[in-house]
């Protein structure tokens, strides 16, 4: 009894849970002293129990636990019982493992969803996916999902649209175009990643983008918005007998200055006259009234070829 008395103050002052104490009562009614102290793990809890069981198979007979075919147990049942001796027991969870086609519900023990995976024979891919993930517990009752992905990068060669530039060219027709420069495209490398997941439609997506040829732009010369005027037009010179050749804007007289009536076209205005070309209408005159125009040459031979005509004056905006 003394012997019995020392283990079980031993059991005490460490903290431990001395059931039966301070002894084991059998079957038949005898008292069985306590034999053996075991580290036992079970449901990720690590315990240490106090037992007068021979064998692990009856260590776990004493908690309720009947050990099935899919439950985990080490070591083996038969295992005789030694002080310190570590056991390590997981029951057997259902789970549902879903992957593509395939819908499998079994039982198993293993320790977390890659050790379920292993032993399913089941190997994944370097982008496959599982859910839970590997390192997770098994999900009791639950389902272990794997994708299959299946991803690949290409690159790929992609024009660069042409740009087309419009410039005002006042020394056009109203309504007019001319391509000045036809550019041509540039080119870059772009590079695309591809992803289907189980056999579903693929996705792509862009990596990254070199620009390996700059485009040139489209050049257009265009003539600015205009209204048209019905004008009378006469010709003048800067050596008319008092002229001082500086126009009413400050500006030298002669070609591509016209007098104007100020009501009728501002000073300042842009004009395009056919035969002409552009103009500024850049000063007046005392005959220059209503619907008159006068232009200005750098020659008396040419205003006097020019003449006296009618003709359509556009204004431009």
């Amino acid at each position: 009894m003394l012997a019995v008395s020392v283990l079980t103050a031993g059991l005490v002052w460490a903290g431990f849970i001395t059931y039966p104490s301070p002894a084991y009562a059998g079957s038949s009614g005898s008292v069985t002293s306590l034999s053996h102290v075991v580290i036992f793990t079970s449901g990720g809890t690590t315990t240490e129990r106090a037992t007068n069981a021979a064998t692990v198979g009856d260590f776990l007979a004493q908690r309720g636990i009947s050990v099935a075919d899919a439950d985990y147990i080490t070591p083996s049942i038969e295992t005789p019982l030694s002080d310190r001796m570590s056991i390590e027991y997981r029951a057997a969870v259902p789970v549902t493992i879903v992957m593509e086609n395939r819908r499998e519900t079994l039982l198993s023990s293993a320790p977390n969803v890659g050790a379920l995976l292993d032993a399913q024979n089941i190997h994944l891919g370097t982008g496959d996916d599982a859910e839970p993930s590997l390192d997770q517990t098994v999900p009791a009752g639950g389902v272990v999902r794997i994708t299959r992905v299946f991803d690949w990068e290409r690159i790929e060669k992609r024009a660069i649209a042409i740009h087309t530039i419009h410039r005002i060219d006042f020394s056009m027709k109203p309504g007019t175009t001319k391509v000045i420069a036809k550019g041509f495209p540039g080119e870059r490398d772009v590079t695309v990643a591809f992803e289907q997941r189980d056999g579903q439609s693929v996705r792509a997506r862009i990596v990254s983008s070199r620009v390996v040829r700059k485009p040139h732009p489209r050049i257009v010369a265009v003539s600015p918005a205009a209204i048209s005027m019905q004008m009378l037009a006469t010709a003048y010179t800067a050596s008319c007998g008092g002229c001082s050749g500086i126009t009413a804007i400050g500006r030298r007289a002669g070609y591509g200055i016209v007098a104007v009536d100020p009501r009728i076209i501002p000073l300042g205005t842009h004009l395009y006259i056919p035969g002409y070309g552009h103009a500024i209408a850049g000063d007046t005159g005392g005959a220059i009234r209503g619907n008159r125009i006068d232009l200005g040459f750098d020659s008396y031979r040419a205003a006097v070829r020019f003449g006296r005509r009618a003709l359509t004056v556009y204004r431009l905006r």
